[in-house]
């Protein structure tokens, strides 16, 4: 039989989509399964983004655009990125890509050689690992402790850089703690690149979903314009995950090379998808408090039922839509009990451990439900306990 390559072997799935596969075969023989292991809002876009898509492919926009994207959107895209980063990207610096996952692989390609260390979160999104892996690189991991919030420490960053050191990953809001990084602790980071001659590539996919504290990018120090990469997208915040559309800000020399990769590998972002984002980042934008007020009482809701469970302590996450609870007291792994939640509760949640080694001893709950499911999911939970 003819063996694939080394580095299909060295890439690695997601845990969140196999728990969901097997909740989903519980359901099929007729066991009630509450969600929490998708991280996706439980809303639909906006109708007037979802109309924008509709009316674009009702106009034939539905045949090849340039690799790198749109003009439009990218030119709204450069208006965001001024509003909510405080600096004005060149056009040149903008790339239109189908999701974020496309920038995480894109960008690690244009940076990372094999042999060379990478940084980054742990808890953290487990794409970043696998890309590393992948590449033939080294993975660094910071630890993201409770009694720092769960934040990235500049000073836990330095301590491992070496001169193997390539690329530091910023996450911020996180998954899948919740925690944000403060805008000093960016400001550390970015310094740090930048004396230490590495790159930083911000994941801010949860940019506008924040509680009571503001989003800051690393990005801001220099713009974009050296060695800083953003990534954000519309998946998240406007309700768009099917969509498959996202950005990158990036320096100029590397979104030549993005532009080949994405002529290589996708050709292009869907047209109608992309005149959809215009409409996101340009029309009403009052869907996204409206939808941030919902998940502030969703989120106090499920801190407070899972610090009301036996064994169970939680931290109010600051961002995204994530509760990251401490079950150590419980005396089982985080596989142990979330395979306990499911089986045993009808409660699918993911392990910490699905996030990295550091995530032991924690669950992972994605609260983007109803009220009524976390009130229900806290009852299961504590009577599977009983």
């Amino acid at each position: 039989m003819v063996e694939l390559s080394k580095g299909a072997s060295r890439i690695y799935g997601e845990a969140a989509f196999e728990v969901l596969a097997k909740a989903q075969a519980l359901e099929r023989q007729g066991k009630s399964i509450l969600h929490f292991e998708i991280g996706e809002p439980d809303m639909e876009t906006p109708p007037n983004v979802a109309q924008a898509g509709i009316k674009a492919i009702q106009d034939k926009k539905t045949h090849y655009v340039p690799s790198i994207g749109l003009l439009e959107l990218r030119k709204a895209v450069q208006n965001e990125v001024e509003r909510t980063r405080g600096f004005r990207p060149d056009l040149e610096q903008v790339v239109i890509i189908p999701g974020l996952k496309p920038g995480i692989f894109f960008s690690m390609l244009s940076i990372v050689n094999p042999g060379d260390e990478v940084i980054y979160q742990d808890p953290g999104y487990p794409t970043y690992g696998s890309v590393t892996s992948f590449l033939g690189a080294e993975s660094v991991l910071v630890p993201l402790l409770e009694e720092n919030e769960f934040r990235m420490n500049p000073d836990d960053i330095k301590e491992r850089i070496t001169e193997k050191t390539k690329l530091i990953i910023v996450n911020s809001p996180q998954n899948p703690t919740g925690s944000v990084i403060t805008k000093s602790e960016l400001d550390d980071i970015a310094e740090l690149a930048e004396e230490y001659d590495v790159f930083v590539v911000s994941d801010e996919i949860y940019s506008k979903m924040t509680y009571d504290t503001t989003h800051y990018s690393p990005t801001a120090r220099d713009e974009a314009k050296e060695r800083t990469v953003l990534l954000d997208g519309f998946s998240k915040y406007y309700a768009m995950t099917g969509w498959r559309l996202g950005y990158m800000v990036v320096p100029q020399s590397m979104a030549k090379r993005l532009n080949d990769f994405l002529v290589s590998a996708v050709s292009c972002t869907a047209a109608f998808t992309q005149w959809a984002g215009v409409e996101a980042l340009t029309g009403d934008q009052s869907f996204i408090p409206e939808m941030m007020a919902r998940f502030k009482e969703k989120r106090d809701r499920i801190v407070k039922g899972l610090n009301s469970i036996p064994g169970f302590t939680c931290l109010a996450p600051k961002g995204a839509f994530y509760a990251f609870p401490n079950i150590t007291e419980t005396k089982m792994t985080s596989q142990e009990c979330a395979d306990h939640l499911l089986y045993k509760a009808g409660v699918a949640v993911l392990p910490g451990t699905a996030f990295g080694p550091y995530g032991e001893g924690y669950l992972r709950f994605s609260y983007a439900t109803t009220l009524e499911n976390i009130d229900d999911a806290v009852k299961r939970i504590k009577e599977s306990f009983e």
